[in-house]
């Protein structure tokens, strides 16, 4: 598959926060156990949302909408996908907690623009994408706290009549100047499948 121009996909990037200091300790083998429990489960809520996982890199994962499958709600089937995400590490937390383990404190980055993408490499091939989109994505989730989920201006105008946001202003971030950041905080209660939303 050649790279291809993509007019507008929605790109995710999650990871945890102070991960490095979360696994210090940890058996290896424990470590690798706990990440593929979270990775795998992302799969799953990832697949059933029509997001791709792209790759996953240490704890971090970049996922996008839109792609390689053109469709026209790429930026609700990402928040979807991040707030059942979100809620599946508030219930492993739950657990943990009662194991008096620390929590693993996810953070995501959401943006929706162009992106460049297709399959890279000659021995090993990888589909990857590529551009501002994606790079903005990464540094939304750099600046979003610790379990919350971090969307920009052209995500918010796509899916703020369905989701409940919560206005950041406009935040610097390297390389990119400023960017209008919204807290995502749930589905809208009348489009919500249950209290939480």
């Amino acid at each position: 598959m050649k790279p291809r121009y993509h007019e507008m996909a929605t790109i995710l990037f999650s990871d945890f926060k102070d991960f490095t200091l979360l696994t210090e300790g940890m058996e290896p083998a424990r470590l690798i156990e706990q990440l593929n429990r979270n990775f795998a489960a992302f799969d799953e809520i990832a697949a059933a949302n029509r997001v791709v996982t792209v790759r996953t890199v240490g704890d971090g994962c970049l996922c996008a909408a839109g792609l390689p499958e053109k469709n026209s709600t790429h930026p609700l089937d990402a928040c979807l996908a991040a707030l059942q995400s979100q809620r599946a590490i508030a219930q492993s937390n739950r657990q943990r907690a009662q194991l008096r383990l620390k929590p693993w404190l996810q953070r995501i980055g959401i943006n929706t623009g162009p992106v460049v993408a297709g399959v890279v490499g000659s021995k090993r091939y990888t589909y990857d994408v590529w551009g501002t989109a994606v790079n903005a994505a990464a540094r939304l989730e750099q600046a979003c706290e610790p379990g919350r989920i971090n969307i920009s201006s052209s995500t918010f105008h796509y899916v703020s009549a369905f989701f409940e946001t919560e206005p950041r202003g406009s935040i610097e971030v390297k390389n990119l100047g400023s960017i209008e950041m919204h807290f995502l905080n749930r589905i809208r209660p009348e489009f919500s499948a249950d209290a939480e939303g």
